[in-house]
């Protein structure tokens, strides 16, 4: 059996892959470009790939981890003056425990990486801004344009919080075990708090989900529960679009619409 990289046997549960590339490493570091006393919190540090670049850099680090073994690396490799760990799951941590504003980096696990990038939108009045490695995929979804076949619920709901960019590929040969996919940096920045313009960002998110629920179908079948024909011709949009088709602000104004009709009533 083999002792893994560095002794520690990745676990599939918590979708370890460890980055050992160095050049990959030392791109990443450059892109988040860490200061001296700045709140920077890693997720998933690992066996430290990251870690220790940024702690370098930044002076104090704060990490999120759930893997025993790898918290206890952590407090053998650096004091508590120099990393504070915060030992859990990162989709139950309440981030607005800590000092803001706050930067968030990470290796996000791809099997949590989509609820997790969920779980961080409810904290992005703390956050200054956040680069994370994720599956490609999913950076080609974040970052999707209307008609593009990627575009969908994550562009939709992201887009609306974040002003974001798919920085660089990641091969999977930067990591061990080297996963079958190929990963992306994506930087992403939360929007000013007035940019944030829907009444109702839980509605927001029903009307969104239900748009895409059912890919194929037109407007008129998907946002059903809300809207009439007469309520498109107001809205001046097209019952037979589909939800691919709408932009971010189509949405809210969609949201927006529903949520006034509904205090007027």
């Amino acid at each position: 059996m083999s002792n893994g990289y560095q002794g520690h046997v990745a676990r599939k549960r918590f979708g370890q892959n460890f980055l050992v590339d160095r050049n990959v490493i030392a791109d990443i570091v450059s892109s988040i470009a860490p200061k001296p006393g700045e709140n920077i919190v890693e997720i998933g540090p690992g066996l430290g790939a990251l870690t220790a670049p940024l702690l370098a850099a930044c002076g104090r680090l704060h990490v999120v981890e759930i893997d025993r073994d790898l918290i206890a690396r952590l407090h053998q490799t650096y004091s508590p003056e120099q990393v504070t760990v915060h030992e859990g799951d990162a989709l139950k941590f309440d981030f607005s425990s800590l000092p803001a504003p706050l930067r968030v980096v990470g290796n996000l696990p791809y099997n949590i990486s989509t609820p997790l990038l969920f779980h961080l939108a409810d904290y992005a009045h703390n956050v200054r801004d956040m680069t994370f490695m994720l599956q490609r995929e999913v950076v080609q979804r974040m970052v999707a344009a209307p008609g593009e076949e990627a575009y969908g619920r994550l562009s939709v709901m992201l887009q609306y919080r974040y002003a974001m960019a798919s920085l660089f590929d990641v091969p999977g040969s930067a990591f061990s075990p080297a996963p079958k996919v190929t990963s992306a940096i994506v930087y992403m920045r939360p929007l000013p708090a007035e940019a944030l313009r829907c009444a109702d960002s839980a509605l927001l998110g029903k009307v969104v989900t239900a748009a895409f629920g059912q890919r194929r179908k037109t407007l008129r079948n998907t946002l059903r529960p809300w809207l009439e024909l007469e309520d498109y011709q107001r809205l001046a949009m097209d019952a037979g679009a589909r939800g691919e088709q709408l932009s971010v602000a189509d949405f809210v104004r969609i949201a927006d619409y529903i949520h006034a009709r509904s205090v007027a009533d």
